[in-house]
């Protein structure tokens, strides 16, 4: 490829990552700062920022421990891309309509920057740390156990890294791997074909930016952590 047409490419990039900007509201940004402390100039970036990259530079594979998986996790099934629909008490008072559409009818797109803290997630959590203890987030279609966070972290560490990004983050070993896969675009799903959000790594490695919706399902036959 010439030189200038590689440049060209890289511009174009670089416009459509501009132009996929989070639809947060000044009312959701005020909300956001006030609840966590991020840095003022921080702008939180749609996940359909993963798929215009793909469209130049093609699949990827990511650093290990990130575990692979197959289109074919997402081929059409009884409820869209999932066997079921969402359930219908989720957490955190998660909206169902919201969810089914995210989790099962949806490829690219994502619930709207910071909409996390219009639900009661940040202050269950701190309840959470203040036990001591972690948060599993369950698969919202199947109730599997999908991320379970902090680890390596505290919980204010936690809510930072994702008040920054406008969605919940979660690294590596806060995966839980026999259920999630990363797809070659970045897209991550549940084994069981939920659309969850998007690999999106930064200088610190592997970065599942996840809609609160697609993991706020409560454990099938068992008591919630």
């Amino acid at each position: 490829m010439p030189r200038h047409s590689h440049s060209s490419l890289l511009l174009l990039a670089s416009s459509a990552l501009g132009s996929a900007s989070a639809f947060t509201s000044p009312a959701t940004s005020t909300a956001l700062r006030r609840t966590i402390a991020i840095a003022p100039t921080t702008t939180a970036t749609t996940t359909r920022s993963m798929s215009v990259l793909d469209a130049f530079f093609g699949k990827k594979e990511f650093a290990s421990p990130c575990v692979m998986g197959e289109e074919s996790i997402m081929s059409p099934k009884a409820h869209g891309t999932s066997v079921t629909p969402v359930q219908k008490d989720l957490r955190w008072k998660c909206d169902y309509e919201t969810a089914d559409r995210i989790c099962n009818f949806n490829r690219h797109y994502a619930e709207h920057a910071g909409y996390w803290l219009t639900t009661s997630f940040v202050e269950d959590a701190r309840t959470v740390a203040k036990e001591g203890k972690e948060v599993t987030f369950y698969d919202s279609n199947s109730g599997k156990p999908l991320f379970v966070a902090p680890k390596g972290r505290s919980m204010e560490d936690f809510l930072k890294e994702s008040g920054s990004h406008g969605w919940p983050s979660f690294r590596d070993e806060e995966v839980v791997w026999e259920n999630v896969r990363c797809l070659g675009d970045g897209e991550s799903v549940s084994v069981d074909g939920t659309h969850l959000g998007h690999n999106l790594p930064d200088s610190s490695g592997n970065r599942y930016c996840i809609n609160l919706v697609s993991v706020a399902g409560r454990p099938v036959g068992g008591e919630e952590e």
